[in-house]
């Protein structure tokens, strides 16, 4: 979008005016209404709206902002100044005319209602239509019966400090075509919509298209792209192929609806291409390349690597399974009904999920409060902020901790910090020994530079590689990885959260040459419900 157009910016001072001063805020214009105003506060009314004060309320909001009145239509709000800018905006910025809003049936204070309108711009005219919705609230200050002010009643794709506008796209259209040269859509691919509005502000103008006219959410957010919404104008899309895979991408979506609040990313290990990203979140966040949470015990991956890698045992070395140990004062249990196994080998410890395993063996020299944190950065390539994806990714975070979260650490919980990039990536650097950065588009589009690390030795790969080989066929992760056929293997996990009932489930595995990881908030055990998401994307991919 041009960036001269002038906007109404509403963030800042919604932040300020809501709550009971923004409800106050509307004896500065209740004059507007010519009535009631005045009333004293001994007079005014107390407890929710009823009926007919709803009805009143809206119909007079929806009259006023028809009649592209915003001062008057602000004045039937409880945040007048910020509301009144957005619908001025509406009209100016925006170009949208002819306004017309059909109100459905109220429940109770919530009023559903349906806007057409049209948007006008240059000698272009567009037909807009769009459902929102309002509530009806008493000022606390007025008593008077009030909308509730949020930018989404304007448009549901408004949040704080949004706007709409009118105008010539900044950046050109693109046509996103996968690895098999099919187009990638975000109507067929709906997870898809936030990386491709990205992949366009980025390299639209690379790709060789031209720029349209379009009306778009302009996001306060510098590194938040414009969400368009209705073009005016076709401009000319560009090309743009990237590493991902139309069937793989298909798998992702439709497992991801399996359950709410999830995300999952698969990678080919050989190369480090992103054959899928997808999520199902209420927010529309990209928690599958953005996220920063816990990664339970999917963790034990990089934890079993520096392990072997500092001498401290080995795959088939000692890795005691005790009921509880306890480290520094802190006290760490395994998951319930697990049986204890003081002649565990660190290949059972893994595959049973043992937490007492690893939290023995973290206080073994040559290890340091630093150790974790030397081998997830310098053999997974973690946490070192430059990872070029092509889009806004985080790269993982493995701090280097003492005390309890030392021991913490190595079970995924403490400090540590992952997505499911960053453990698909894990995954596919443990199999194969060599870090492939991942990326969606080619580096050289933009000559951008991808992380490097020197990766595992052969030998370690190999122990790992077997480890969660045997996780996939006789430990934690056997329910989730059945039936499928081929070199597979898998990693379970579940992170505890604060403030949280259940844990988040955490699953991460490969088959053949792809590797894939999934993350689902409060969805319990590893395998409970990111293992069933996993397991259907390499079931499709490889």
């Amino acid at each position: 979008m041009g960036r001269g157009v002038k906007v109404a910016v509403i963030g800042g001072v919604f932040a300020v005016m809501v709550g009971g001063a923004g409800y106050g805020a509307y004896n500065v214009v209740s004059a507007l209404d010519g009535g009631g105003g005045s009333s004293g506060a001994s007079e005014a009314k107390s407890g929710p709206p009823g009926e007919d004060e709803v009805a009143e309320t809206s119909e007079k909001f929806f009259t006023a902002w028809e009649k592209g009145d915003a001062t008057t239509a602000a004045a039937y709000t409880n945040n007048a100044s910020v509301a009144g800018a957005l619908l001025t905006s509406y009209g100016e910025d925006a170009h949208i005319g002819g306004v017309e809003i059909t109100p459905g049936t109220a429940a109770g204070t919530s009023v559903p209602f349906t806007v057409k309108a049209k948007v006008s711009y240059e000698g272009t005219t567009k037909p807009l239509s769009y459902k929102s919705t309002l509530t009806v609230v008493r000022g606390e200050t007025s008593g008077r019966a009030l909308v509730d002010w949020e930018p989404s009643v304007v448009h549901p794709d408004l949040k704080d400090g949004d706007t709409l506008v009118t105008a010539e796209s900044a950046t050109p259209q693109i046509e996103a075509v996968g690895r098999d040269g099919a187009v990638l859509t975000k109507e067929k691919y709906p997870s898809l919509g936030p990386v491709l509005a990205t992949l366009r502000e980025r390299y639209g103008s690379k790709a060789g298209g031209t720029p349209g006219v379009e009306l778009a959410v302009r996001h306060t957010a510098a590194d938040e792209p414009d969400t368009p919404l209705l073009t005016l104008t076709e401009g000319e899309p560009g090309k743009l192929e990237t590493t991902l895979s139309a069937s793989v991408q298909a798998a992702a979506e439709k497992a991801v609806k399996r359950y709410g609040e999830s995300s999952v990313v698969a990678v080919k290990p050989s190369t480090g291409e992103v054959l899928a990203v997808a999520n199902n979140r209420k927010d529309g966040f990209n928690a599958a390349f953005q996220g920063r949470v816990a990664p339970g015990s999917t963790m034990k991956i990089i934890t079993a690597a520096m392990l072997i890698d500092n001498g401290v045992t080995s795959m088939n070395g000692p890795a005691p399974c005790p009921d509880t140990a306890t480290w520094q004062s802190q006290t760490f249990k395994n998951l319930t009904n697990m049986k204890p196994n003081e002649s565990a080998t660190l290949a059972n410890t893994f595959m049973r999920s043992c937490n007492t395993g690893f939290i023995k063996l973290v206080d073994e020299k040559p290890l340091t409060d630093s150790s974790l944190t030397e081998e997830a950065q310098s053999r997974f390539g973690l946490g070192q902020d430059n990872w070029q994806t092509g889009i806004v990714s985080f790269d993982g975070s493995v701090p280097a901790s003492g005390g309890p979260d030392r021991a913490a650490n190595a079970i995924g919980q403490g400090q540590v910090q992952m997505n499911p990039l960053n453990m698909a990536s894990v995954t596919a650097t443990a199999i194969t020994g060599e870090f492939h950065q991942p990326y969606l588009v080619p580096f050289d589009l933009d000559d951008r530079e991808p992380a490097t690390a020197k990766g595992l030795p052969q030998g370690t790969a190999s122990q790992l590689k077997q480890m969660m080989k045997l996780t996939a066929t006789q430990g934690t992760a056997v329910t989730a990885m059945s039936g499928l056929g081929g070199d597979i293997g898998a990693k379970t996990g579940s992170a505890e959260v604060d403030g949280q009932t259940v844990s988040n489930s955490w699953f991460t595995g490969f088959r053949n040459d792809v590797a894939a990881a999934a993350m689902t908030e409060e969805g319990g055990h590893g395998g409970d419900a990111a293992g069933p998401i996993v397991a259907d994307v390499l079931r499709v991919g490889g």
